[in-house]
């Protein structure tokens, strides 16, 4: 697709396993003679119905086998790093429903790992584990399932049920080659899928749920199956709702619309946002915003590195957004740094700047603190230093959204600060956010986002 290459090769599995390794022997000092075990999902049934439920693979059983099949197991041995994928045996009775599952030899072709056997020998693979002198098993407490649990586990002389996964969290922060790859791929078939919702303004679109249906459709036709997550297609004052789902309302009389949508490729997603105009072209209160929303995201590239401390990036980010509502006239009495200490810059920009991006939307490894005592660090996703190979979004905005001002409102410390009179006129924004996808100094996401270029696909007669 375009100049985008689908990721070549095998999932690198081994390598992850070996990661994860090493990580726990340097971590746990049982660890070097011992077996990680991990379940990837089970087939589950709707309640009361003899459906399916939607099958989302295990991210951390993904990222030790690349394998994205129902109803398998994993193990490595450390001590000879081999990894082993247990696959479902045939059932000869759901054959003639859904055909022949994957064999161990096809699995084996297919996958990045030394052997693959039949789920069925999982008792005497344990037992011959557990029966060496210094065994140990690894595994994540919440994840092992009753039919493991009653293969005696007690044979082996310990058993690590809390350290593997927080390893596996932190293992999956720095991406390799192939995630990077597999993240640019999503972005791809994100940017046409967000084009696509451009293109439907274009032709007229009438409800949100027009948006949402052009952008899933690019997806599915480009290869991706599966959202990232869902989609927002929020309009007028929906947007103001940081993650509005209804995607049902009618864009008549209303300005702009943002859309906040992501296709998953391979099991690695795409996260991006644009603000989009409903009438072809920005009205000056929309571009006042959308402006100084695209500042902050320019400014906080700026300081984008490897080891850069995230709160650093976040708080440039309210620096910028300040110094534009001063400068429109929504906030006023004070200077920036006055203002945001007063804590007045939350009322307008009240989520972090991003997070981590991966196998999860929002990816593992982030460490964020909810309970943080200051509003502008609470819902920062990350914390600390972001190392160098890891992909991160940056997502800055400014929402209008009353049950949040409100209150600032309300307190006459911090009511001083905002000039009502010139607030009103922007209710009617809803909300601008713009969101990229940066690794180190690449931009994994190519949606256009300029005003130019956004009027010129909606409009493109001006």
């Amino acid at each position: 697709m375009d100049s985008v290459k689908i990721p070549s090769g095998k999932y690198p599995a081994k390598a992850h396993a070996k990661k994860v390794a090493e990580y726990l022997i340097f971590n746990t000092s049982a660890a070097g003679s011992a077996t990680i075990y991990v379940e990837g999902q089970k087939t589950r049934l709707l309640e009361d119905n003899d459906q399916d439920q939607p099958f989302r693979q295990r991210r951390n059983f993904f990222y030790l086998s690349g394998c994205a099949l129902p109803d398998c197991h994993l193990t490595y041995d450390i001590p000879t790093s081999t990894l082993t994928l247990f696959i479902p045996p045939v059932d000869p009775d759901s054959v003639m429903w859904s055909g022949l599952p994957l064999s161990p030899s096809e699995a084996l072709a297919k996958y990045d790992v030394d052997a693959v056997q039949p789920s069925t020998s999982l008792p005497t693979h344990f037992a011959s584990l557990s029966s060496r002198k210094d065994s140990s098993l690894i595994a994540i407490s919440t994840q092992v399932s009753s039919s493991i649990l009653s293969l005696n586990l007690s044979a082996f002389k310990t058993t690590d049920l809390l350290s593997l996964h927080p390893t596996i969290d932190n293992c999956r922060v720095v991406k390799d080659e192939y995630e990077v790859a597999s993240v640019r791929y999503a972005n791809a078939i994100t940017t046409h899928a967000h084009v696509a919702v451009m293109r439907a303004l274009y032709r007229g679109a009438i409800n949100e749920r027009e948006l949402e249906a052009s952008f899933t459709e690019r997806c599915l036709a480009l290869g991706a199956k599966e959202q990232a997550y869902h989609g927002i297609f929020g309009s007028g004052r929906n947007a103001a709702t940081l993650h509005y789902v209804h995607n049902n309302e009618d864009l008549k009389g209303r300005w702009n619309v943002l859309v906040d949508a992501g296709a998953e490729w391979g099991c690695y997603a795409s996260d991006v946002t644009r603000t989009l105009p409903l009438s072809g072209s920005f009205n000056t209160e929309s571009r006042n915003i959308y402006e100084t929303v695209l500042r902050m995201q320019k400014e906080s590239f700026l300081l984008i590195k490897g080891g850069v401390k995230w709160e650093d990036v976040h708080i440039r980010a309210h620096q910028v957004a300040v110094e534009g509502l001063l400068r429109l006239g929504i906030l006023k009495g004070g200077s920036r740094d006055e203002i945001i200490n007063q804590g007045i810059s939350s009322a307008f920009y009240p989520h972090g700047l991003g997070h981590y991006l991966g196998l999860d939307t929002h990816d593992t490894g982030g460490k964020p603190n909810y309970n943080d005592s200051d509003p502008k660090f609470r819902y920062l996703r990350i914390r600390g230093k972001v190392p160098a190979g890891s992909i991160v979004t940056v997502e800055p905005g400014i929402y209008f959204c009353r049950f949040i001002i409100e209150p600032y409102l309300q307190n006459p410390e911090q009511k001083k600060y905002i000039d009502e009179s010139v607030l009103d006129r922007y209710w009617d924004v809803g909300g601008v956010r713009i969101e990229v996808t940066e690794n180190g100094y690449e931009n994994l996401t190519t949606v256009p986002k300029e005003v130019a270029e956004v009027e010129g696909i909606i409009s493109p007669s001006q």
